[in-house]
């Protein structure tokens, strides 16, 4: 299974230019797309769901036209949101067995076999009976997962999954995503670095509408082996720094400033610094790098 994307272009009535001419071909395994807030990731993502309508361009799930045959597309379609409704009265698995009657599936056997299945999957099972007003966060993520596998999808989308979970919660959700993985097309649409890092074999980070980089994690950050240097500085030296200097990131502690910049060697008074992910990303935000 592959999707591939085609100079998908959209500009809202506003005359905000959402997506500018993106171009991305996502295998199977899960893919990370890696930008700030406002970079068009939601967009590209309602549009893959079918949700809404791109100005041009192309998508195709293997030889399936994603923009012209949408009720084929919903029938192999998985797509959690960033925020999803629920109702808060019922348990998971009164919920999660009424969707799949909206989904079509009718015979209460091979409902409940499913909707079980999908629970044990998404480690709710223990908690079927709770309602979902008791879920916390990371639960309802995961509630949110089960009901987006209903219909075995070939393709799942998840759009900015892990904002507000603490760490134990982040990493059982990611820890699943993984699993989820191996067997689908899994696109991952976040602005946390990490969850890319983590978990992803493959990425693309995107920022204002286009697309600044594609790669896999790790062969990314080896881009930048013996170009990222790092250096302490008060916070009054930080505005000169910026002037002089491609920082990448600047981190305080202790009332002094941590900073990565980017250059092709030594700038001055720094020292090298092993270059992690966070560091690619501001670098292809910034446009130091780029292989597009």
């Amino acid at each position: 299974m592959e999707l591939k994307i085609s100079n998908l272009s959209k500009t809202y009535s506003n005359g905000v230019q959402a997506l500018k001419d993106i171009n991305l071909t996502i295998p199977n395994g899960l893919f990370g797309l890696l930008g700030p807030n406002g970079a068009g990731k939601s967009t590209l993502m309602r549009t893959i769901a079918t949700l809404q309508e791109a100005d041009r361009g192309s998508v195709f799930l293997d030889g399936l036209d994603v923009l012209k045959e949408k009720h084929e597309v919903r029938k192999i379609l998985g797509y959690l949101p960033q925020e999803f409704g629920t109702y808060s009265n019922i348990t998971a698995e009164e919920m999660l067995s009424h969707i799949a009657v909206l989904k079509g599936v009718v015979d209460k056997s091979i409902r409940k076999s499913l909707t079980s299945r999908l629970l044990e999957q998404t480690n709710l099972f223990e908690f079927r009976n709770k309602k979902l007003a008791s879920f916390s966060g990371g639960m309802k993520q995961r509630f949110g997962v089960a009901q987006a596998l209903l219909g075995n999808p070939k393709i799942l989308i998840v759009d900015e999954p892990t904002a507000g979970l603490d760490p134990a919660e982040r990493k059982r959700f990611l820890n699943m995503l993984s699993e989820i993985g191996e067997q689908v097309v899994v696109i991952l649409s976040t602005h946390i670095v990490d969850d890319v890092a983590d978990i992803c074999t493959s990425m693309s980070i995107i920022s204002k509408g286009e697309v600044k980089y594609i790669g896999k994690p790790r062969e990314a950050v080896g881009l930048l082996r013996g170009k990222v240097w790092k250096k302490t500085i008060t916070k009054g030296e930080e505005k000169s720094y910026k002037e002089s200097y491609k920082i990448l990131s600047g981190k305080f502690a202790d009332g002094m400033v941590d900073i990565h910049v980017y250059h092709d060697e030594n700038p001055g008074v720094f020292e090298p610094a092993v270059p992690e992910l966070e560091d690619v990303y501001f670098a292809a935000i910034h446009n130091y790098i780029s292989n597009n």
